[in-house]
């Protein structure tokens, strides 16, 4: 008998065994189990995640090998630099079942309270960045907007898209980073009254003179972001946030501001950046996040209890796509 039959094929049982023995052994690690609760919020960096759990750079990056290897983690290209975050599970996938269990049973634990300052203060710091770089940049918002994906050229979707959209009442519209302000005007003639939330104050400036402009009344303008939402008392009917994401520290924590800010019923319309590698844009526009794979915003919108819509993709001729989602909020979670 030659060798080559003495050889024990590789099966499919060997293989899913071989799966399932890298995922238990990436969970049997109460440092790891942390990890994943922390990537189920935000998208972190070797060096931000070693600060957040005072660690050496060098052993987390073992961690975070283990968890990729295992299907629980996956990474992204921002610039120079590596982030990691959560796997979204596959329905169907081997393991979809066990990964889903162990990522509901990781967000039961309660976080280490000096963990969640770290998180916090990383989150600060990048809200900081994007703050400072538009208000020594308000003045050329439009020039580094028109660089990537400018209003004319998603403003007639995102319209028609409102308008396709159903909410019970019309009393109340919420704006997240009006940029310009063009979009105000469409708002102010369908609801009541709008709400204008920016967290830099030369973008409102910009937004008040074009709602000024146009004659539209009945804005209300509010220096802040979307966790100051609960302490001013927002209740919308509809949320609109146009190319605003890929510039926030933290997406995942915007949808669940921005479900709590929505009326049951109430509806969440996002226009947001496909995922691109033109990492110029981090240094031009004052982008955090170089855009996001649909399954990302379906995936936050789960997680903040909303329900996914239609959606719409525009490709344009400089090799960025936008996306335009709708959510709902239900009437009953």
């Amino acid at each position: 008998m030659n060798q080559a039959a003495l050889t024990t094929p590789i099966t499919p049982q060997a293989d899913a065994s071989e799966a399932l023995a890298g995922l238990l052994k990436a969970a049997g690690d109460p440092l790891r189990l942390q990890i994943l609760q922390v990537l189920a919020q935000n998208s972190y960096g070797v060096s931000e995640l070693a600060r957040i759990f005072d660690v050496r750079q060098s052993g987390m990056s073992h961690h975070l090998k283990l968890l990729t290897a295992a299907g629980l983690t996956t990474t992204r290209r921002e610039g120079n630099s590596i982030y990691y975050r959560r796997a979204i599970v596959v329905p169907g996938q081997p393991l979809a079942e066990l990964q889903r269990a162990l990522f509901s049973s990781v967000d039961q634990n309660h976080l280490n309270n000096a963990v969640a300052e770290q998180c916090q203060a990383i989150a600060a710091e990048r809200a900081e960045a994007s703050q400072q770089f538009f208000a020594a940049n308000a003045h050329k918002f439009r020039a580094q907007q028109d660089l990537i994906a400018s209003y004319p050229v998603y403003g007639e979707q995102v319209t028609q898209l409102l308008s396709n959209t159903p909410v019970k009442n019309t009393y109340l519209a919420l704006e997240v980073g009006p940029g310009q302000g063009e979009f105000l005007p469409i708002l102010g003639r369908r609801f009541a009254h709008v709400i204008a939330l920016d967290n830099a104050e030369p973008m409102l400036e910009h937004s008040r003179a074009a709602a000024q402009s146009a004659g539209v009344s009945n804005v209300e303008f509010i220096h802040g972001d979307t966790t100051e939402l609960s302490a001013h008392k927002v209740l919308a009917d509809c949320v609109v946030m146009n190319m605003v994401l890929h510039h926030t520290p933290s997406p995942a924590d915007i949808f669940k501001d921005l479900s709590n800010a929505l009326t049951p019923g109430g509806a969440l319309v996002v226009t947001e950046l496909c995922r691109h590698e033109q990492d110029w844009a981090r240094e031009n526009c004052g982008d955090l996040w170089q855009g996001f794979d649909p399954a990302d915003l379906t995936q936050w919108a789960q997680d903040a209890g909303l329900e996914d819509g239609q959606s719409m993709f525009i490709a344009l001729r400089n090799g960025f796509q936008v996306q335009l989602r709708q959510f709902f909020k239900p009437y009953h979670r």
